[in-house]
């Protein structure tokens, strides 16, 4: 396939899907031109709308494995032991095919922050945000150029700094990482811990995030789950 045909397949996913869309397009274009069978792909990418999680997921997974200028194993990894847990074996195997096209790419993430954030909800936004942690994470450690591009998404996506610290503390461990994902400061009262306790899991409840289904609600238990043992880490730091 031509550098046209591709320029075409990119140009009518942005017109679709806005940026989003374009990434997908020029993907699926390189995949055509190397004789994969596009239409598996589309059909398991999950991709059909600029409000769609996964196309976004994707898009994202992408940028935040480029972050520190080197894609290892150990995040191609962690994306594929992902969508195989969320979608299955063989979707999984499209998923990643199309994601090896996007890792090519130059990806102006601003532009598709902008997307994105136009058209999932609040909630949905901070789920990214705790699957970008992990990837960054999934080497072991999370270096500067990481957090820097991460905080760089989340102020994109305009997450509040409040939930950044907090869903940074849940994968960059200190003193006072349990405070952080409360939202509190360390000298907090009893009253003020059990009130950020129960406001955080209302704000992280699994339910917030049932419209993209039953395969992401493992990850959202996981996030809700490191509310509930940073609110034991503090009562038994205190003795209560």
């Amino acid at each position: 396939m031509s550098f046209l045909s591709r320029l075409f397949f990119g140009g009518l996913g942005w017109a679709l899907g806005g940026p989003v869309g374009g990434i997908i397009g020029f993907a699926l274009a390189s995949l055509a031109e190397a004789n994969t069978s596009v239409e598996e792909v589309r059909k398991d990418a999950r991709m059909t709308h600029p409000g769609d999680f996964g196309a976004s997921l994707l898009v994202l997974c992408a940028v935040m494995m480029k972050a520190d200028d080197k894609v290892l194993k150990s995040e191609l990894d962690y994306v594929k032991a992902f969508y195989v847990r969320q979608f299955g074996v063989e979707s999984a195997k499209q998923q990643m095919l199309l994601l090896r096209e996007i890792l090519k790419q130059e990806i102006k993430y601003h532009e598709v922050c902008t997307q994105i954030r136009s058209h999932l909800n609040y909630p949905t936004r901070l789920e990214l945000m705790h699957l970008l942690f992990g990837i960054a994470l999934s080497d072991g450690s999370v270096n500067t150029k990481e957090i820097n591009v991460i905080e760089d998404i989340a102020s994109h996506l305009g997450i509040q700094q409040a939930d950044f610290i907090s869903l940074k503390a849940m994968f960059v461990k200190d003193k006072t990482a349990a405070y952080k994902i409360l939202e509190l400061e360390a000298q907090a009262t009893e009253e003020e811990v059990k009130k950020a306790y129960r406001k955080m899991a209302l704000k992280y409840h699994p339910d917030k995030v049932h419209h993209l289904g039953p395969e992401f609600q493992k990850d959202a238990n996981d996030k809700f789950k490191k509310i509930s043992e940073a609110y034991e880490d503090i009562k038994k730091e205190r003795g209560w």
